[in-house]
This record gives C-alpha cells, sequence and structure tokens, in this order.
C-alpha cells in the first residue's frame, strides 16, 4: 500500500518541542505559584525599622517616654518594660535625668519564670525556684546557670529603644550566652 496524501499523520519535531515546552512551563508557573505562599510562610517577616531597635513599651503597650519614664521613678529603680521578642525587661535609672545603656531581660535562664526586683535586698530573686542575680543581672545564685540576658538602651526623640546587645558581656567577660 502506498501512501495516497503526502501530508504525514506524525506531527514534525519543531511542533513536538513546542507543545512539550508550553506544557512543562504551564506546569512549573503552578507549581512555583502554589510553592511560593509555602515558602513565604517560613522567612520571618522584618521589622522595617531603620535598625534603631524595638521601642520599649509599657504596661499599657504604650511606647516608654523617657521624659515621662524619669519623672514616674525614683534614681535605683528597676522598671519592668516589653522588650525584645516581647521579654519583660528592666530599665535601670541611673540619675534623674538618665537612664542605663542597657537593659536587663527579666525572664530566668533556669526554668523562665519573671524574676522580679527585691528592691530591699538590692537584688532580683526569681519566685520559682530561688535563683539570685545581683543589681545587674549577674547570677549570684542557683539553680540559674547563666546570668539574665542584657540589651541595648538607646533613646530617639524621648523614647526608648531596645535593641539586641551582641558584645561581650561586662558582667562575665564572656560572649553573651542569648546572641
Amino acid at each position: 500500500m502506498t501512501q495516497v496524501s503526502g501530508a504525514s499523520d506524525v506531527p514534525s519535531m519543531g511542533r513536538r518541542q513546542f507543545m512539550n515546552l508550553l506544557t512543562f512551563g504551564s506546569v512549573t508557573g503552578v507549581a512555583l505559584g502554589a510553592l511560593y505562599p509555602v515558602v513565604n510562610y517560613f522567612i520571618p517577616p522584618s521589622s522595617g525599622g531603620s535598625g534603631g531597635g524595638v521601642a520599649a513599651k509599657d504596661a499599657l503597650g504604650n511606647d516608654v517616654v523617657l521624659s515621662k519614664f524619669l519623672a514616674d521613678h525614683n534614681v535605683g529603680d528597676r522598671t519592668l518594660v516589653q522588650g525584645l521578642k516581647g521579654d519583660p525587661t528592666y530599665l535601670v535609672v541611673e540619675s534623674s535625668e538618665a537612664i542605663g545603656d542597657y537593659g536587663i531581660n527579666a525572664v530566668c535562664t533556669h526554668l523562665g519564670c519573671v524574676v522580679p526586683w527585691n528592691a530591699s535586698e538590692n537584688k532580683f530573686k526569681c519566685p520559682c525556684h530561688g535563683s539570685q542575680y545581683d543589681a545587674t543581672g549577674k547570677v549570684v545564685r542557683g539553680p540559674a546557670p547563666l546570668s539574665l540576658a542584657l540589651a541595648h538602651v538607646s533613646v530617639t526623640d524621648d523614647k526608648v529603644f531596645l535593641s539586641p546587645w551582641t558584645e561581650t558581656d561586662f558582667r562575665t567577660g564572656d560572649n553573651p550566652w542569648w546572641a
């Protein structure tokens, strides 16, 4: 038998390659479109700030304004604010015009209880298991294995900001365990 028509029923390789490319492109586009939100979910959002840190918040969630804070607190006070990662952080009032350049994270390094400041004994005492820290947050009595974490304190436009402490811990001379 001979073929009557001159055209073949088999598509040319150019047409087949085009269809394969079109199919591959469509499947890839759909897969990437479905994968994008999944990947984006695992990327933490940026703070979008200017690198000045996180604004310290008071008990009501308002930004801490330095002038008002100093007017309401006495020299030597250690007052809790919401700090980095939402952790409670102590601000230290050093004089009637200034606060300390560091904040002390109030989360006990033993089991994570919030450590209150005991002004009469001039130290932090954990109510859960009795760990004690000096006025700078250095551990002086266990069972806590490490000193309280530190944060840098800065003031911009009369607002207090906290940023991560990555330098050597001035209390122990060691690298910060929390960085």
